[in-house]
Parts: C-alpha cells; structure tokens; sequence
C-alpha cells in the first residue's frame, strides 16, 4: 500500500513531482503499478491535478522517459569531458557511466525503451532520443575515434551493444546477481576493460 506523502510545490513544478513520483513506485512495485492517481496521491495533490498535466498514463510515461533519455546524455557527455580533464580513458568513463546509470536507475533506464508504453511520436521524446543516439553516434560520447558522426561504425556499435547488454544482464538479476552494488560495478568496469584494446 502506498502512503500518501503531501508535498509542498511551488506552480509549475507538479509535473516533475509526479515524475519523481513515477520512479518511487516503479522502484518500489513495479511499472505496472504506476497510475496516475497514484503518482497524484504520493505527490499530495488531487487526481485532477494530475490530469492536467498528463492525459493519462502513457503521456505521464512518456515525460518520464524524455527525462531518463534526456539525463543519460548529459550524464554520457559529463563522463567523457571529466574523463579527458583527469587523463583517464574517456571509453571507459562513458561505459561505466552507462551501465552506472541503469543499475542506480532502473526504472528510468527501462522507461526509455518501452516503446509499448510511450507516444514515441512526440516531438520531445523524439528529441531526447535522437539526442541520446547522436551522443552515441558521435564516438560512443567522444570516446572513440568517429569518422560519420551521422551513422555508427562497427566500433560505436560494439561498444553501444556491449553497455546495453551488460546493464540489462545486470538489473535482470541475470549477472552478478549476489554481488552489492559497489562489486557490480567494479566487475562491470573490468569488463569494459577487456574491450579497451578493441578499440584502440
């Protein structure tokens, strides 16, 4: 059972309420048990005012999932930057970070690709996504060597399969299972490192 948690917002904040309202469910019972009136009720506001932001629950996931594409990228493009101030490998900066980002956020990382659940033809969510896909297009973040920023390579597609695949192995429970978090992705990074001379 969800208990109601009043929240105080100022106008114009609701909608990201119920965003984080999204993840709190989801992480606690699953995505099917997401709804906008449960979103409403763990924000503290009325239905109705749910409502008004989100038609129903598939444009509440929608927005939900513009906004795990929309910090994967940024949180992609910080990785490498901070990787090449430091000296440090940007690929496995990018890499660790991606499948970081899936363990500590698996309802977002899941949300982004359920195109079952989504109006994948709205304009913002086609936005973040092609955002993210140029991010990745773009050298895998600028990790790799990238002669058509507009297509993948063999070496964008490796890597990019390679991260996907291991980050789903790993919140499936399919992998690594009964290690805490610190050891899986300390496992992930050795991993990653196996790949390093692939591309280099």
């Amino acid at each position: 059972m969800i208990k109601k948690k009043r929240k105080s917002y100022h106008h114009g904040n609701l909608a990201e309420s119920l965003l984080d309202a999204v993840d709190t469910i989801a992480m606690k019972f699953g995505m099917d048990a997401v709804t906008l009136r449960a979103c409403a009720k763990l924000a503290g506001v009325s239905p109705s005012s749910a409502f008004r932001h989100y038609s129903d629950k598939r444009d509440l996931m929608t927005a939900f999932a513009v906004r795990a594409l929309n910090q994967m990228t940024e949180a992609l493009h910080e990785a490498s930057d901070k990787a090449e101030a430091n000296g440090h490998d940007p690929f496995l900066a990018v890499g660790s970070t991606y499948v970081r980002f899936a363990v500590e956020k698996p309802a977002l990382f899941r949300a982004m690709w359920n195109e079952e659940t989504l109006y994948t033809g709205k304009e913002d969510y086609k936005a973040a996504s092609t955002n993210l896909a140029a991010c990745l297009q773009g050298g895998f973040a600028s990790s790799l060597a990238d002669a058509d920023p507009s297509d993948l390579s063999i070496d964008e597609t490796l890597a990019w399969s390679t991260v996907h695949g291991l980050a789903n192995l790993m919140i499936d429970g399919l992998v690594y299972q009964k290690l805490g978090k610190k050891k899986k992705l300390e496992r992930c990074e050795s991993v990653l490192a196996a790949l390093v001379p692939v591309f280099r």
